[in-house]
């Protein structure tokens, strides 16, 4: 998608943040040390309907099997060929996206909506927001907003709302739909297929979610834009100078309309294809494999122009691929060292006397805890499920819920969370500085955390599954 570029960009300030590769390596040496610390012990495990399980009450202590120098050094490699169907299943997924976005579909989805809404401007914040929720929910949509700002900021401020207002509906609406992840195929996506569950499984709930989050979010922004419509001295306008640009003169032509349609019709068959004959990764990546020829071909793409779009949507999403792979070298280095079970096993021993019902909001609350830390949907979703997935069982929490437990604590945090990268580019974007922000949308963000609370305590209740 093309650039849209604010007509006022502040110059940003370098300031040294931990890169995740960093402390991802980190994590790796520290999980090596822990061989030599922690006990060696596993417990028994069974295959049941297809899944490895644990089973309670078997764990036992062995000799201890310290990872060797050369084992730490190669866990990398290994960890990157144990993921591997599911890094090259979002490079796939990424490739896709790049062809759809070099249609100029969405762009000129989204500049054709503004201008319809130009004189309606207070269902701007609804439909918008609801636009780019069911991108956050579809697509994982998240670094690819924050070229809408450039668009949605001066509609934002001409209607006369502020930058905060315009800056939400992107920020805010995509963070909706990451977090509720009703077919996200970056953390939901992942984590199920970590803990072997059937993809996009559970997706009623999560469409129920989804309602309650996007509701309580337009209220939230709504009633403070209206705010600053009745006092524009309530709002925030940075320098003043934001303006329309060119990209929101652009129209939805007859092609842009027909690739829209194609896009959705790939969910409407992708939803089908998993409930009907219970696709897994390979069947979906081909199918977005199909999008992305479909799509380039009704979008009058030249083939040298398809690849490159292709390659340029992967080579985006290369680092948070790999960083899967990194993550799942350390899971490898505990496994080889056998202490992962020694963790569950203190995990489970810490929380086994709770009812499920509170366990459940400890592995909420963990998973908020690693989201600070580890910024990736991806990466976390590798990194913490592996451990997630067996600990439900030992404590009687079902999968589905350990699963729900890491994608709504992982979203929320996207958009207050200073380690998240493409949020602080786009506070950066819009001259917002991140204490205004924090202030603002504190208590969107506590409601949010409360909502996520209830959802896991009620799936856990209700016996969200399959299992």
């Amino acid at each position: 998608m093309g650039q849209s570029p604010l007509a006022v960009q502040p110059p940003l300030k370098k300031k040294r943040e931990l890169n995740v590769y960093v402390l991802l390596l980190i994590v790796l040496l520290l999980a090596a040390i822990a061989t030599y610390v922690l006990p060696a012990g596993e417990y028994t495990r069974q295959d049941v309907d297809g899944r490895s399980v644990v089973v309670p009450n078997t764990y036992q202590t062995i000799e201890s099997t310290p990872v060797s120098l050369m084992s730490l050094i190669g866990s990398i490699h290994t960890g990157m060929v144990e993921a591997s169907s599911i890094i090259f299943f979002v490079l796939i997924i990424g490739g896709t996206f790049g062809i759809l976005t070099a249609t100029g579909t969405i762009e000129a989805f989204i500049s054709t909506l503004s201008r319809k809404l130009a004189n309606q401007e207070k269902w701007l914040i609804p439909i918008m927001m609801l636009f780019f929720a069911m991108g956050g929910a579809l697509m994982g949509m998240a670094e690819e907003t924050l070229a809408y700002l450039g668009i949605m900021i001066p509609l934002a401020v001409a209607l006369g709302f502020d930058v905060m207002t315009g800056a939400a509906i992107v920020l805010v609406g995509a963070s909706v739909g990451f977090t509720t992840a009703v077919m996200n195929p970056f953390t939901v996506g992942i984590a199920q297929g970590i803990a072997q569950l059937p993809p996009f499984s559970g997706m009623g709930y999560r469409i129920i979610l989804f309602v309650v989050m996007y509701l309580v979010s337009v209220f939230f922004v709504y009633r403070y834009a209206m705010k600053v419509k009745r006092d524009r001295g309530y709002g925030f306008f940075g320098d003043g100078k934001f303006t329309a640009t060119e990209s929101a003169e652009l129209k939805l032509e007859r092609r842009h309309k027909a690739v829209l349609g194609c896009f959705l019709l790939n969910f409407v068959v992708l939803a089908y294809g998993v409930v009907k004959f219970e696709w897994f990764i390979t069947e979906i990546a081909g199918l977005f494999t199909l999008l992305g020829i479909v799509i380039a071909v009704v979008g009058r793409l030249s083939a040298g122009e398809t690849v490159s779009a292709f390659m340029k949507g992967a080579a985006g999403l290369i680092s948070g691929a790999l960083i899967i792979g990194v993550a799942r070298a350390i899971v490898v280095i505990l496994t080889n060292g056998h202490v992962i079970d020694t963790i569950l096993y203190s995990a489970s021993s810490a929380i086994h006397h709770l009812p499920p019902a509170l366990s459940v909001v400890g592995m909420y609350i963990l998973q908020g805890v690693i989201h600070l830390i580890v910024p990736s949907g991806s990466g976390q979703a590798a990194l913490t499920m592996p451990i997630m997935a067996p600990l439900a069982d030992l404590v009687g929490v079902t999968r589905q819920t350990a699963v729900l437990c890491f994608s709504m604590a992982d979203g929320i945090g996207n958009i207050i969370f200073p380690t998240s990268g493409y949020f602080m580019a786009g506070l950066a974007l819009a001259g917002i500085p991140w204490s205004r922000w924090a202030k603002w949308i504190f208590p969107l963000i506590m409601t949010q955390y409360g909502i996520g609370l209830v959802s896991v305590i009620v799936a856990q209740l209700f016996g969200y599954g399959p299992f």
